[in-house]
């Protein structure tokens, strides 16, 4: 009986590998050794120079967008219409700094929303717009509504825009989409931190402007204050985890970190933001929302950190610092729950060093637990279980929105 068991058992092991290995084949999956971070750092290391040709540097906008095998990406008409009300809203912003600015802090602003809101996917921003589209009463989609769907987009760009400028500046990291990091210009140094304040803050400006005479106002201002509570307190779970043992990394705080740092502002919020400007109020459509959202997120953050670790900086637009930050991901948890006890050790002795052949040792322990492969099929288990729960909703918004947002998930490099 036990050795029909242990036959039955090695079978299913094998298979688990071949098919991690197949779809690893289909990713294209790049092997640490692969990726080589070193001439991306040099040809995005930000040049010592004069302030204005420091500022000449600063207009270069990241032009990544996603880049999914097998997937629908955002597309180059919805991103270059997102886009084309952005100027309007740093002209705005900009205008209202007259009121207390008496020495040119208006123009400084104007730059730092240039330099650090736009770039990127715009996911989150495009998704709110998108959402709004498909949820809202067709009576509703009137070229003024479509406007604040777009406005509360980029609200929600500059949440993130300002979580990403703070986060940078913890992490110590280099790069950001494809340009360095705003604290790493010369100019601008540690400075940065209240510049993700004054972007933060303009997101009430605009709510204020364009909202206080909805319904709804009152909801979004609370919305944004939420989620930013939330987002903070995952920044300080996942700052406090680069100080404990990394030995002691757990699935249990892992997801803790996710949830809160991740999944409310990237998922939930621009969903929850298009259901109030479309006139929503069941409390019920609000929570399965949550649920699939939140799911969607602990998706997007595990492929997150892969892509740190395994990703090509030329397509993802960031050099990984995962591991010499000591941070605890999927990667380093299920490395843990596998280890031996001699792996541990290496762990130990290597995760959280700056230093390339302490990370590289890192990289390679992942390879030798196979921990490419169990990504690839917990990526394609995953992906298959959420649209199934989204198949179950029984109320609430339209399934297709969901679904639209998994499909720019799935396989996605960047």
């Amino acid at each position: 009986m036990f050795s029909v068991f242990r036959n039955t058992f090695v079978q299913n092991l094998l298979k688990n590998k071949l098919r991690g290995e197949h779809l690893v084949a289909l990713r294209g999956i790049s092997k640490s050794s692969e990726v080589n971070n070193s001439d991306y750092l040099k040809k995005n290391e930000p040049e010592k120079s004069s302030e204005s040709k420091s500022r000449k540097t600063t207009r270069t906008l990241s032009t990544i967008q996603y880049s999914m095998s097998g997937s629908a990406a955002v597309s180059k008409d919805k991103s270059r219409e997102f886009m084309s009300y952005f100027p309007d809203i740093v002209r705005d912003l900009k205008e209202k700094t007259k009121k207390y600015d008496t020495v040119g802090v208006g123009k400084h602003y104007a730059r730092a929303l240039q330099y650090n809101v736009p770039g990127g996917k715009k996911y989150r921003g495009i998704s709110t717009v998108h959402a709004y589209e498909l949820i809202a009463p067709k009576t509703a989609l009137t070229e003024a509504n479509i406007k604040l769907a777009v406005y509360l987009g980029w609200c929600i760009e500059m949440l993130q825009a300002m979580f990403l400028i703070v986060d940078d500046v913890m992490d110590g990291s280099i790069t950001r989409r494809g340009q360095p990091c705003w604290y790493k210009l010369e100019d601008i140094q540690l400075s940065a931190i209240n510049d993700g304040l004054m972007i933060e803050a303009g997101i009430y400006q605009i709510l204020k402007e364009h909202f206080s005479h909805l319904d709804c106002y009152v909801k979004l201002y609370e919305l944004f204050h939420e989620m930013t509570f939330i987002t903070t307190l995952g920044q300080f779970l996942d700052t406090k985890s680069t100080h404990q043992d990394v030995l002691s990394f757990s699935m249990e705080q892992y997801k803790s970190i996710v949830a809160n740092k991740t999944s409310y502002y990237s998922f939930y919020l621009p969903i929850a933001a298009a259901m109030h400007l479309a006139g929503y109020t069941d409390p019920e459509a609000y929570r399965q929302a949550k649920t699939i959202l939140l799911e969607m997120g602990y998706f997007f953050q595990i492929q997150d950190d892969f892509l740190d670790c395994f990703g090509d900086p030329e397509v993802t637009g960031k050099i990984g610092t995962d591991i010499q930050d000591s941070k605890c991901t999927w990667l380093a948890v299920v490395c843990l729950q596998r280890a031996t006890p001699a792996q541990k050790e290496i762990m130990r002795e290597c995760y959280g060093k700056n230093d390339p052949e302490a990370i590289a040792r890192v990289k390679q322990l992942y390879e030798e637990l196979s921990l490419p492969n169990t990504y690839a099929i917990y990526e394609e288990d995953s992906y298959n279980m959420i649209r199934t729960h989204i198949q179950q909703t029984s109320r609430g918004i339209p399934v297709e929105v969901f679904l639209k947002i998994m499909d720019k998930l799935y396989r996605r490099e960047s």
